[in-house]
């Protein structure tokens, strides 16, 4: 299991980010969804833990065959998706993402991310507590204003650099922002991939964590680059636009069931083992250099393509008898035995 903290600043407060993250995440599940691909929304409930509070169970269905690159399709079933759950006690919430694949020849993969939200510029090392300090792992800071974007995501109005809020007046963020920046907050995600095969477990998971980075960059600059579209909702008026763009995004995928509903009645206590409701972003069309297979391998047949069975003729021995031969007589001999004395 390789484990990494991410820490990921932006020009807002934690509870303006409480609307900014549910609309974003409804929003970017909508505009990735077609029919047969997407997010499909499964449950979302409110949910109380003991320890916690009152909170949000979600659970969705990530289904990406056609996006995930050709050395993956080659392997996994055509009808494929990864089951995405979270529980959310604003400002902490707890993640994680597990395959659910109808063959059993995959390894084993899951990814649990605990997230926790604060107003500063990532300056707190000993937000997940004593225990977690304990476990040997990577922090990395994500710029969602100048580190790079996959090419094949990034938009001109969702450029950081360049945009400026016209009802906050915040951006343009320039170099060192996050120094200076007011008001700021940051989002602390601790994420643990794990990948049970030998031999193979560290670089797959090292290449799952570019993935996610991926994600959370992609997703955090969206909820800023439409701060405009949210900034004055309250949460009851997001929690509508949730609902409504996920009934829709259910039908632009085509999958019926599940029926979604918000019960206003709190769900019973569950164990926290799950996944994630950051969205979704697709996977590198490249193999990572470790499954890339050479094209000049010869290939093995482990069987001929086509069988012939012998004639059932054939397998009795036929018994072949010696020619014989008579010596030839003489003509004297030949006489002889026509004349007999």
């Amino acid at each position: 299991m390789l484990p990494k903290e991410y820490r990921i600043c932006m020009p807002l407060t934690v509870e303006e980010y409480r609307i900014g993250q549910l609309y974003m995440i409804s929003k970017h599940s909508h505009e990735q969804s077609d029919r047969g691909e997407g997010v499909e929304v499964v449950q979302n409930e409110p949910f109380e833990d003991p320890a916690h509070g009152k909170g949000q169970c979600t659970e969705k269905r990530v289904y990406l065959n056609s996006k995930l690159p050709s050395w993956a399709r080659a392997v996994v079933p055509k009808i494929f998706y990864v089951t995405e759950k979270a529980w959310n006690y604003y400002p902490y919430t707890i993640t994680g993402e597990y395959l659910l694949l109808a063959c059993s020849f995959l390894p084993k993969f899951s990814i649990h991310i605990e997230t926790k939200y604060e107003d500063n510029n990532g300056s707190n090392d000993k937000i997940f507590g004593s225990e977690a300090q304990d476990v040997d792992r990577e922090v990395c800071f994500v710029d969602i204003a100048y580190d790079e974007v996959p090419e094949r995501y990034y938009k001109e109005s969702e450029d950081l650099r360049y945009f400026k809020s016209e009802k906050t007046s915040r951006g343009l963020l320039k170099e060192g922002w996050r120094d200076s920046q007011q008001p700021i907050m940051c989002s602390y995600k601790l994420v643990n991939v794990k990948f049970e095969v030998w031999g193979l477990q560290t670089r797959v998971e090292q290449f799952v964590h570019k993935v996610v980075r991926d994600v959370l960059l992609l997703g955090h600059r969206q909820a800023f680059a439409w701060v405009d579209e949210w900034i004055d909702m309250t949460i009851d008026e997001v929690r509508e636009f949730e609902r409504a763009t996920q009934e829709a995004t259910n039908k632009k995928i085509g999958i019926f069931p599940p029926t979604i509903s918000i019960s206003e009645t709190p769900l019973p206590c569950y164990t926290h083992s799950g996944p994630s409701s950051a969205p979704s972003t697709p996977l590198a069309t490249d193999a990572p250099e470790f499954l890339s297979v050479s094209k000049d391998r010869p290939r093995k047949k482990s069987a001929p393509e086509t069988l012939t069975l012998p004639d059932p003729a054939d397998r009795v021995p036929r018994l072949r008898l010696p020619s014989l031969r008579l010596p030839q007589r003489s003509p004297s001999h030949q006489a002889s035995d026509a004349n007999p004395q």
